[in-house]
């Protein structure tokens, strides 16, 4: 199933799950914790942050706009914890502001489907906020339900790009729960 012919409610709709999930799992975020390390290979848990803040700008950009590309990232000064809940919480009125609208995001002079960039946006989301978790040492497993819908949508998704952005996927039991399964095949170990 690709994500373009997911109804773009049910992409949207993805997507604010995997920003609440990312709110409520970034509740034990704090300074302290910047330097902790992080699922992601040579990361800490302040270089995924603010990692994850240019994607939520990013994001927010492509709903906000319908363009994708001013160059729009985390300002390295600010504090990433304040950014992150500042630009979630941005994304999640702006996206739900786009579940009606049909206008395609560009990126480069490239028209995706809006329900494309809203599911790409839940997968970064959701599997980045386990990260938060395991690196805060607070597992906080992505819901079962989300994780579920993602799984379905994921594949097709990393078509091409997978070497690029993620590990080789880990392998788990077919029958380990949705958050195991997704974030092995996003090639972490649950």
């Amino acid at each position: 199933m690709s994500a373009s012919s997911v109804p773009l409610a049910d992409t949207v709709g993805l997507l604010e799950r995997a920003i609440g999930y990312a709110i409520c799992t970034a509740r034990r975020l704090s300074p302290q914790l910047m330097t902790s390390p992080t699922p992601c290979r040579d990361w800490n848990l302040g270089t995924l942050l603010r990692h994850l803040n240019d994607s939520l700008a990013v994001l927010h950009e492509g709903f906000d706009t319908h363009r994708i590309g001013s160059g729009t990232g985390a300002d390295s000064d600010a504090d990433p914890v304040t950014t992150f809940h500042d630009r979630a919480w941005r994304l999640f009125g702006t996206a739900t502001a786009a579940a009606g609208r049909t206008e395609p995001i560009t990126l480069l002079d490239r028209p995706l489907a809006t329900s494309a960039v809203a599911a790409v946006g839940a997968v970064e989301i959701a599997v980045h906020a386990w990260d938060i978790s395991q690196a805060c040492h607070h597992t906080h497993p992505i819901p079962g339900d989300l994780a579920g819908a993602l799984l379905d949508i994921a594949p097709p998704l990393l078509t091409g790009c997978r070497r690029r952005l993620f590990d080789p996927p880990v392998a788990v039991s077919p029958l380990a729960p949705a958050s195991d399964r997704l974030v092995a095949f996003l090639g972490r170990h649950p």
